[in-house]
């Protein structure tokens, strides 16, 4: 009897102990499935229609990794060399800071292009490259936040050289990542998306990390940027194949298109992509520079001069979210066209976005201001979507790659220089946007005919290859 009570008292100890295990595994359950369902959904959402198997789900997941890194750093910069300090000593900070990183940005950015087609073996490589050296310079700056050294300034050249370099690797690796049946531009659309995703969810991050201290955006920039480093390996191997690659020239003369073998002979290994991708590179150009200029012209025009009963900051944060709500749209657009007519496409937005920039001169105020911003989001991503379409269409793909990296370089310049051209305008609305207006008509006026002509004729003028 004694040995019947003491197994039925062990059966009863034993059943409080698995019940509150049992408790203690739901509640843990509970607590890690926000974390873990995200997760899985986030990785379903990257790999759906065979992006798992092609890799292009890997690649999504790294550039979501890309923006929410750089726009831990940007927080942390603005906040040195833009907020802490009076208006007119922030204008000669940040005009510092353009003539120290992006003067000799423009100089090394045709460089990153050709340089990278050289290496075509290690772009896993030189994307975690550009990895780690954005977690070790956000070190750097961190210390140089503190101390305010002017470490700064190399360090953040650093940055942006290694941001442009990551950008024009990705350009050329997302069309060896299409799954079967995938277009260029819906790939893009993804791999875009992802980032305006992840640089939403991140900026707030930023800001919060701030409010503790100035240094700790940039710790988690490291943190951000080791994490890719070590995702840029798991890409597949056929990321660093370059079978069947050529390098591209972004020119479409006479001479390149129609010139004899013994003359092309003359430079081997040169390619021209046609005149319908020169056209809508020269197009989105133009858009790729009104969001440089106006990126620094309203940066400073909306802190002096903030509309009534509002802060500048506010203000600066209610156009940087129109700017990546038409940003968003444009690549949702882009993929939902599926690369339909894109000279025409291209030409409507670029005439849209010129009409636009016309009315909030004319009509200058806070909605023109914001709707403006969101109107050249728009146009940006749906422009540059078709611009990869015309390059799948007509680029030879021999050298497709390489006209994506180059052409990407190429963009980023046009970028650059619309900065340049915002830091020194006078601090005046109406005509800070006929400037931008300017700016998109130059662009429109001058790739108009091309475009039209090239969409006239079906786009079959293809590039040829020597």
């Amino acid at each position: 009897m004694n040995d019947v009570a003491a197994a039925d008292r062990g059966s009863v100890r034993g059943g409080g102990s698995g019940r509150v295990g049992g408790a203690v595994r739901s509640v843990g359950r509970a607590l890690h499935f926000p974390v873990t369902g995200t997760a899985r959904g986030i990785r379903k959402a990257t790999h759906a229609h065979g992006a798992g198997e092609s890799g292009l789900g890997k690649l999504i997941e790294l550039h979501a990794v890309n923006g929410a890194g750089d726009v831990m750093i940007t927080v942390a910069l603005a906040s040195t060399v833009f907020f802490s300090v009076p208006t007119d000593e922030a204008r000669g900070r940040v005009a510092l800071y353009l003539a120290i990183t992006m003067a000799p940005f423009t100089v090394l950015a045709p460089v990153i292009g050709p340089l990278l087609d050289r290496l075509p073996h290690g772009r896993r490589a030189a994307m975690a490259g550009a990895m780690l050296a954005r977690a070790l310079l956000a070190l750097i700056i961190s210390g140089a936040v503190a101390s305010g050294s002017l470490e700064l300034y190399p360090a953040a050249l650093g940055v942006l050289v290694a941001s442009k370099a990551y950008g024009v690797v990705r350009s050329a690796v997302v069309p060896r990542l299409l799954p079967p049946g995938f277009s260029l531009v819906k790939a893009n659309s993804r791999v875009t998306l992802a980032g305006l995703l992840a640089t939403g969810v991140a900026a707030p991050i930023g800001a919060g990390l701030h409010a503790v201290g100035d240094p700790w955006p940039l710790y988690g920039a490291f943190v951000i940027f080791v994490a890719g480093t070590f995702l840029s390996f798991s890409l597949p191997r056929k990321v660093d194949s370059a079978k069947g690659e050529d390098f591209a020239l972004l020119a479409a003369d006479e001479e390149h298109l129609h010139g004899s073998r013994q003359k092309l002979a003359k430079r081997p290994g040169l390619r021209t992509v046609g005149p319908a991708v020169t056209h809508a590179l020269g197009a989105n150009a133009a858009l790729r520079c009104l969001s440089g200029f106006l990126i620094f012209f309203l940066a400073f025009l909306l802190r002096e001069h903030p509309p009534a009963g509002e802060s500048a900051a506010v203000s600066l944060g209610i156009v940087g979210v129109a700017a990546g709500t038409g940003n968003a749209l444009g690549t949702a657009v882009g993929a939902w066209l599926k690369s339909k007519a894109p000279e025409i496409i291209i030409v409507t937005v670029v005439a849209v976005a010129l009409g636009t920039a016309i009315v909030a001169a004319l009509f200058f105020g806070p909605f023109l201001v914001a709707c403006l911003a969101a109107v050249a989001g728009f146009a940006q991503a749906l422009a540059k979507l078709s611009l990869d379409a015309l390059i799948q269409r007509d680029v030879p793909e021999l050298v497709r790659t390489s006209a994506f990296a180059r052409s990407e370089t190429l963009l980023q310049m046009a970028w650059v220089f619309g900065g340049a051209i915002g830091i020194v305008m006078p601090l005046n609305g109406t005509l800070g946007l006929v400037v931008a207006a300017a700016i998109v008509a130059a662009g429109w006026l001058t790739t108009l005919r091309g475009l039209l002509a090239s969409a006239r004729h079906g786009g079959r003028a293809r590039a040829r290859v020597a």
